[in-house]
């Protein structure tokens, strides 16, 4: 018996990859920086919550809006092909024909198959959404769940790199176990994020962890360069 195995990446997946790839790197970053400019970690974590509250809840409304785009692009897509099988449906059987032509049947068959299917104006026009059109209907409440989950991961993915400030006070000591901590998680996330996507799981992590190690390091330098020191 043969199994198939195909790769699912759900929208809540999605959407938490989101959020916790710019949890890890930005409050990472940050956090780099401005230990390269002041000694006190306490100043470093109160920065930091800010960054993590603030982006938090850009990233969760830049979520909300991208969801609501979609349910109303969708609908106006929606509305527009009930008007088009109104108005002009022998046109859009011949469009049904199209598509069933790049599937190699007969013109006979493509005919016969745009006729049954013009009977039930509800399975035809969901046909012509996601064949013609390439959509899927989203959840109704698919902007407010891509909100919390995109603002919840960015919050779990930030204080990661924070944690080590919490317990040490001098900001260069726990910058190197932030580094430590942050790019051990970055390696995880990223080679989870790669192999749920179907890509190379450890260039996929190394990746992922060069591209905060970079933003960390510019941030670090260019505070110690503002800074003089």
């Amino acid at each position: 018996m043969h199994n198939e195995q195909h790769v699912t990446s759900s929208e809540t997946i999605r959407d938490i990859v989101i959020g916790m790839s710019d949890g890890l790197t930005v409050p990472f970053a940050l956090a780099a920086g401005l230990s390269g400019a002041i000694s006190s970690s306490g100043i470093v974590v109160t920065a930091g919550i800010a960054e993590i509250v603030a982006g938090s809840i850009a990233m969760g409304l830049g979520g909300f809006l991208a969801g609501r785009t979609e349910v109303d692009h969708y609908q106006s897509e929606l509305k527009r092909e009930y008007d088009e099988v109104e108005r002009v449906p022998e046109q859009e059987k011949i469009e049904v024909m199209e598509v069933f032509a790049d599937f190699g049947l007969s013109a006979p068959l493509q005919q016969q198959i745009a006729d049954e299917m013009s009977k039930d104006k509800k399975k035809w026009v969901d046909f012509m959404m996601r064949y013609e059109l390439g959509l899927e209907e989203p959840h109704a409440n698919r902007a407010t769940k891509s909100a919390i989950t995109i603002g919840l991961s960015y919050i779990i993915g930030g204080i990661i790199p924070l944690s080590p400030y919490l317990i040490e006070s001098n900001s260069q000591i726990a910058l190197y176990y932030s580094c430590g901590i942050t790019l051990i998680c970055l390696f995880i996330f990223g080679y989870f994020k790669s192999k749920m996507t179907g890509q190379p799981a450890f260039s996929g992590a190394f990746k992922v962890v060069i591209i905060g190690a970079l933003a960390a390091g510019a941030a670090f330098m260019m505070a110690k360069l503002i800074n003089g020191k």
